[in-house]
């Protein structure tokens, strides 16, 4: 019985070694497979979350390009109101200054036409009064009225080119 017992254990160890055989055959190719699933999805996670910092990082550039933007716009808006109003306000004084001068110079040619008038009527009384000296010396006070009239006129200048060279 002896051998029959062996040869059954033989045949099981056979059986058992045959099993094992299978198994370690298979086990690199199903370990193989595993190791490529695996790198596999590793690559996917790592697609994903590459993808997802783009988008991140593309969406935050564009706030920023955003925020960039309306920070010119507004300081472009800020320095075009701020020369309108300089301007304005220059504009202002350019026509209060304009006024002034144009008053003060009627306010002088005024004045001076009244004194060429008195000079004038006080000429025409020494004429009348005396032909001889009072005349010459009412044309002399007549003429210095009209020189005076004459550099207030170039002072202020509004005397003619002509009236200039006397």
């Amino acid at each position: 019985m002896a051998s029959h017992k062996q040869s059954y254990r033989a045949g099981e160890a056979k059986g058992q070694t045959e099993e094992k055989a299978n198994q370690m055959m298979e086990s690199p190719g199903e370990k193989a497979q595993a190791a490529k699933d695996k790198t596999y999805q590793a690559a996917q996670i790592a697609k994903e979350k590459t993808r997802g910092a783009t988008q991140a990082t593309t969406h935050k550039a564009q706030e920023k390009a955003g925020v960039t933007k309306d920070k010119a716009w507004e300081s472009k808006e800020t320095t075009k109101d701020r020369a309108s109003e300089a301007a304005q306000r220059a504009g202002e004084k350019a026509g209060v200054a304009k006024d002034k001068a144009w008053e003060s110079k009627e306010t002088t040619k005024e004045r001076a036409s009244e004194a060429a008038q008195r000079a004038g009527d006080s000429a025409e009384s020494g004429k009348e009064r005396s032909e001889g000296f009072l005349q010459q010396t009412g044309e002399q006070m007549k003429n210095m009225a009209q020189g005076a009239v004459d550099t207030v006129k170039g002072t202020l200048g509004l005397a003619k080119d002509d009236e200039e060279g006397r």
